[in-house]
């Protein structure tokens, strides 16, 4: 897919680190803020079903590759709709420590990838 980034902010957390969810990169921002699709795709999920991700989004681009957004305050999609690139989707609540960020990840075939190897620099 053609990436963008899903929120416009400062990299809070990286992939793998030690604290948070490792499986993908911190974005901070402010409570409201627009979260947007950072590939055309199809939401395959939208719920709050998997502790720790609280509001969660899942987006499926092609056979191989899903991204998936976190700690949102509202949801703006519903499953099975079909989004833009760069279409709103969410907008960006609170995740660990009460501080407002969005935890977004790519996975490719299933297993977690350094969104920072897609995203354009």
């Amino acid at each position: 897919p053609a990436w963008q980034w899903p929120a416009v902010g400062e990299l809070l957390r990286s992939y793998g680190a030690d604290t948070g969810l490792s499986n993908g990169i911190g974005i901070g921002g402010t409570v409201g803020q627009a979260i947007h699709a950072a590939a055309s795709g199809r939401v395959v999920y939208a719920g709050s079903g998997l502790i720790g991700y609280g509001q969660l989004l899942i987006i499926k681009h092609n056979d191989t590759y899903l991204s998936a957004y976190g700690y949102n305050n509202r949801l703006r999609v519903e499953q099975g709709e079909s989004v833009d690139r760069g279409q709103t989707i969410a907008e960006m609540g609170v995740g660990p420590e009460w501080q407002p960020q969005l935890h977004f990840e790519i996975r490719r075939n299933g297993s977690a990838v350094d969104p920072l190897q897609h995203l354009p620099r």
